[in-house]
């Protein structure tokens, strides 16, 4: 994995920013995501399930109330010390690399919300992906939430301003390299900030070339968190389930 000062999101994502930019997503709909998800997955209560970049623990919480046995992991330490407070006999939280798979063996590993496609190197998203497999059990599902690249592409916008808590963000937004780049600049309480986000531009191609190198099936794709067909033009997630 690459070192500390190539890791963009390890800084990112451990700040109070990210999570202030980011508190309006949408809670109803990754809820209602998820009660889709596991009842397509036929998951039973009790079921393990590993919320893989899980960052403050969102989803989570929400998969314990639905009766499963979750594990959150995250790189960021700030996202696991708040999650930490949730915690009960079925649901933990602990910093992890995804890079490495764990000891334990779950029913389903999820990766949600586009937490995958920051690393420079092929061979770590490759890793990541052997590390899923390594943590299922026999006939446990992978699901990686992506974005749909070629749908962003075609409908970037390049440049807007949001204002959460008072804070004016300024975000610019490229392709670059084959890469997605969103530029956050903003000042608060006499401090200039800027951070840029960075998620490769994968495809369905890309992942099936993932999958073939780590040694898991594809067994469903999906575009959107209602569980409708992909269709490359219109669809706005690429959700794949694999094992």
């Amino acid at each position: 994995m690459q070192k500390e000062k190539e890791m963009w999101y390890a800084e990112w994502f451990n700040t109070p920013y990210y999570h202030i930019l980011y508190k309006d997503r949408d809670y109803q709909e990754a809820g209602a995501f998820m009660q889709r998800l596991t009842s397509f997955l036929q998951l039973q209560k009790g079921d393990t399930i590993l919320d893989l970049a899980c960052g403050k623990g969102r989803h989570s919480k929400f998969l314990n109330t639905l009766g499963f046995n979750v594990t959150g992991v995250d790189l960021s330490p700030a996202s696991i010390a708040f999650a930490k407070q949730f915690e009960n006999e079925t649901l933990s939280f602990k910093e992890h690399d995804m890079c490495i798979p764990l000891a334990e063996r779950f029913d389903a590993v999820f990766n949600l919300f586009t937490s995958f496609g920051y690393f420079e190197t092929e061979n770590d998203n490759i890793r990541t992906i052997k590390a899923i497999k390594e943590e299922l059990k026999p006939g446990g599902y992978g699901v990686i939430d992506f974005l749909n690249s070629h749908y962003v592409a075609t409908h970037l916008v390049e440049s807007e301003i949001k204002v959460v808590d008072g804070i004016t963000f300024h975000i610019e937004r490229k392709i670059k390299n084959n890469y997605i780049l969103k530029h956050i600049s903003f000042s608060h309480q006499g401090t200039d900030y800027n951070f840029t986000e960075k998620v490769k531009a994968l495809t369905l191609v890309d992942f099936k070339s993932y999958f073939k190198k780590a040694g898991v099936t594809l067994h469903h794709c999906f575009g959107d968190y209602t569980l409708s067909p992909f269709h490359k033009e219109t669809s706005q997630r690429l959700i794949l389930i694999f094992g």
